[in-house]
C-alpha cells in the first residue's frame, strides 16, 4: 500500500455521472427539434426502459419522489391509511406517504442486508395498513417474494422503491419487472443519470394510462397524440392532476445512458469486488452482504464498522476527507429526524439505529479509475489505523 497521509491534493468524488459525446449530441438534436418537453423523446425513453427491464409499461416523471407520490395517489391511499416503510432509507421514501395524507409506520431492517425485515414488516401491520414501501437499498434487491407473500396474506399492496436499483436483479429477474408499481430515479448519484427524472413500471396498461394523465394535470390526451392527430382535438380533464412531466432533454440523455447500462453495472461490480477483496483484511470493516437471491448494481458501496458508534464513524469519514476521498454516512434513520420524531414507533428499530451509526459509503462510479480505486483502498486502511484501530 502507498502512503496517502500527505496526498490531500488528491480529490476523489463520491459519485459522478458518466457523460460523453452521445449525450451531448442527443441534447443538440432535441434543442434543434424545438420539442423540449414531454414529447417523442419521452415516449421513446419509456419504450426503451420498459423493454430493458422486461415490463409492458413505463411512465416517465420528474423524479422518483413524484413517482412514489403518484403510485400512492393512484392506488387511492390517503388520510386514515398506513404505509409500512423501513426507517433506514433516504427520507424521500417516506415523504410521499405524508404528502398523500397517509401515516408512515416504521419497520426495522435485516442487520446484514439493511433491507426490510419481513418479521418486522409483519409485526407493523394493522387493520389500517394499505401498502408497504419496499426499498431496494442502494441497489441491493430486498427479499421480494417473502414480502409479497406476507403482504398478499393481509391484503396489503406492495410498492417498490427501486430508485437505486436499475440494473439489479432478484432471482435472475430485473428489478422493475414485477407486478408491483416500481419507482426509479435518474438523479446524479444513480447508475444512469438524466440530471433529474424518474420512471414508474407496471404491467397494467390501464393504470399506466392513468399515471400518464395524472403527471400532466389530468389531461385526457397527451401532447404527442394531439400533434399527431389528423384533426383538431380538444382535451378534457376528467380528474385533478399534477405537473410531474419529464422533459425531452432529460429523456434524450436517458436514452443515451441506457445504451451504457450494462457497462456501467459491470464496472461498478468490478470496483466492488476490489473493495471486498481488499477490506477482507480489515477486521474493523464489514463489507456488503449480498444474499444468494440478489444481483446488485452497486449504486453505492456500503461498508460498516465492526464496532464503535456514530462519533467513531464520523471521525473515520473526516480522516478520509483529509486524504481527499469523499464519503458519506451509509443510510439515515428517518425516525430520528426532527420532521418524523413525532411518529410513534410500533416496535424495536435496533438494527436500523445500529446501521445508522456505523455504516458509510465509499466512492463508486463508472469513471473511477483503477488508480483511484487503489488510492481509496489505501486511504481507508490508513484512516482505520488512525481512528478505529488506534
Amino acid at each position: 500500500m502507498g502512503d496517502t497521509s500527505g496526498s490531500s491534493n488528491r480529490s476523489i468524488a463520491l459519485a459522478k455521472p458518466s457523460f460523453s459525446t452521445e449525450e451531448e449530441q442527443a441534447l443538440i438534436e432535441v434543442i434543434r427539434s424545438g420539442w423540449v418537453t414531454q414529447g417523442p423523446k419521452v415516449a421513446e425513453f419509456e419504450e426503451r426502459f420498459a423493454a430493458l427491464v422486461g415490463i409492458e409499461n413505463a411512465v416517465a416523471v420528474s423524479s422518483a419522489t413524484s413517482a412514489l407520490f403518484l403510485s400512492l395517489h393512484a392506488l387511492g391511499i390517503g388520510a386514515g391509511d398506513e404505509v409500512v416503510v423501513p426507517s433506514l432509507t433516504f427520507i424521500a421514501s417516506v415523504n410521499p406517504i405524508v404528502h398523500v395524507g397517509a401515516t408512515p409506520v416504521f419497520a426495522d431492517v435485516d442487520p446484514r442486508s439493511f433491507n426490510l425485515d419481513p418479521d418486522s414488516f409483519e409485526a407493523a401491520l394493522t387493520p389500517r395498513t394499505r401498502a408497504v414501501m419496499l426499498v431496494h437499498q442502494l441497489g441491493l434487491p430486498a427479499d421480494l417474494d417473502e414480502i409479497e407473500q406476507r403482504a398478499a396474506a393481509r391484503g396489503v399492496t406492495v410498492i417498490e422503491d427501486s430508485a437505486c436499483a436499475l440494473g439489479s436483479a432478484y432471482k435472475g429477474r430485473p428489478i422493475g419487472s414485477s407486478d408491483n408499481l416500481n419507482c426509479f430515479s435518474f438523479h446524479p448519484r444513480k447508475v444512469i443519470v438524466t440530471g433529474e427524472g424518474g420512471m414508474m413500471t407496471t404491467p397494467d396498461a390501464e393504470l399506466a394510462a392513468r399515471l400518464r394523465r395524472l403527471r400532466h394535470q389530468g389531461m385526457s390526451i397527451s401532447d404527442v397524440e394531439r400533434h399527431r392527430a389528423d384533426r383538431v382535438i380538444t382535451e378534457t380533464y376528467p380528474e385533478i392532476g399534477f405537473n410531474f412531466r419529464l422533459s425531452d432533454l432529460h429523456a434524450a440523455v436517458g436514452i443515451a445512458q441506457l445504451d451504457k447500462l450494462d457497462a456501467f453495472v459491470a464496472r461498478r461490480r468490478a470496483i466492488a469486488g476490489r473493495y471486498d477483496e481488499a477490506f477482507a483484511a480489515l477486521p474493523e470493516i464489514v463489507t456488503p452482504h449480498v444474499p444468494g437471491f440478489a444481483s446488485p448494481n452497486y449504486q453505492s458501496y456500503i461498508a460498516r464498522l465492526s464496532r464503535g458508534d456514530a462519533s467513531m464513524r464520523d471521525a473515520l469519514l473526516d480522516a478520509m476527507f483529509r486524504r481527499g476521498v469523499a464519503t458519506r454516512r451509509g443510510l439515515m434513520a428517518v425516525h430520528k429526524e426532527a420532521s418524523y420524531a413525532h411518529i410513534p414507533l410500533t416496535g424495536s428499530l435496533e438494527h436500523t439505529e445500529a446501521a445508522d451509526a456505523q455504516t458509510f459509503v465509499l466512492p463508486i462510479y463508472a469513471d473511477l479509475s483503477d488508480d483511484e480505486v487503489g488510492y481509496v483502498i489505501d486511504a481507508l486502511f490508513e484512516a482505520v489505523a488512525e481512528v478505529v484501530a488506534a
